[in-house]
């Protein structure tokens, strides 16, 4: 693999720049440093994303970036271009951005007060949609769609996670009937949804503090969505948390800047990112931790659906 790390690196005429592996997840990717930066070098997993998808998460970050956002900002090949390919893989190349991760695996970074931090994030991410809403994506702009027909139709974007091989019958008739009554309420838990670009992947791992300052990082995921549904995957894996309930009032705090959330349309929001999960793992069961992980994504979504059914009817 160093053989290609430096045929990709010179791409960007960084063929003597140091290397180290940082991640092997969805995406591979290399820390990189010339001695002046530091930077992220991604081969895009195969077969995940189009071209014109990935072109236009660059250029998207590309934006969010030059307005102001902390992201990570792509580097452009000399012809201008946002994209490599080697081996028929596609390559980036990003600013690496310092800080450290809001946490890990549903769990605050323990010297992080949750309502500082909280409306820090609701505050970004809040800036974050209004960005998004104001600026005309170019012509060929590409992202999943993680509407009404992607969460729940007959082919959601994640997979048909009522078909999960780890339910019993019981559990699997629980989600199917959760499934039905979503679509056929959608509109009334979910009335004048904000809908627009979303980053779909703000979990603990991807928001960055560094003192006062807030950064997202991996846009891999993002679509066009409900903007509630981008601020209940910020909270879906501190459920059952203690910091759960002054993380949950500090970040619709921070983002009342931009509007009021309401309380039950985010409950709903929460349910439905808790089952886009149970389809993710379908696929990643025999990776090292998926079945563990897919324990706790299964409780969760049960817990979830079993208490939202319950207060409906």
């Amino acid at each position: 693999m160093t053989a290609t790390v430096l045929r990709a690196l010179q791409f960007w005429g960084l063929e003597r720049a140091g290397f180290t592996l940082a991640a092997r997840r969805e995406n591979e990717v290399w820390q990189v440093s010339d001695g002046v930066r530091r930077l992220a070098l991604r081969f895009h997993r195969q077969g995940y994303r189009t071209e014109a998808e990935l072109r236009s998460e660059l250029v998207w970050m590309e934006m969010l970036g030059q307005a102001g956002l902390v992201v990570p900002q792509p580097l452009r090949l000399p012809d201008g271009s946002l994209l490599g390919q080697i081996e028929g893989r596609h390559v980036s190349l990003l600013t690496w951005l310092d800080g450290r991760p809001l946490g890990k695996m549903g769990c605050l970074a323990p010297d992080l007060d949750p309502e500082d931090v909280g409306r820090m994030v609701g505050a970004q991410m809040a800036r974050m949609h209004d960005l998004s809403d104001a600026w005309t994506p170019p012509e060929g702009f590409q992202r999943p769609d993680w509407r009404c027909a992607g969460l729940l139709g007959s082919e959601p974007l994640w997979g048909r996670f009522w078909e999960h091989p780890h339910l019993n019958a019981e559990q699997r008739q629980l989600l199917i009937a959760a499934r039905d009554w979503a679509l056929a309420g959608f509109e009334d838990f979910a009335p004048d949804s904000d809908e627009g670009l979303i980053h779909a992947d703000l979990v603990a791992e991807n928001v960055l503090v560094d003192q006062q300052t807030v950064a997202f990082i991996d846009f891999d995921d993002g679509a066009w969505g409900y903007r509630d549904f981008d601020i209940a995957t910020v909270l879906v894996k501190f459920i059952g948390q203690p910091q759960y309930g002054p993380l949950r009032a500090s970040l619709l705090d921070g983002y009342a800047v931009r509007r009021r959330v309401d309380p039950e349309t985010l409950d709903f929001m929460l349910l439905l990112r808790a089952l886009t999960y149970l389809g993710w793992i379908m696929s990643r069961l025999d990776e090292p931790g998926g079945r563990e992980r897919s324990v706790r994504m299964l409780d969760s979504a049960l817990r979830l659906v079993k208490e939202f059914m319950e207060e409906k009817h």
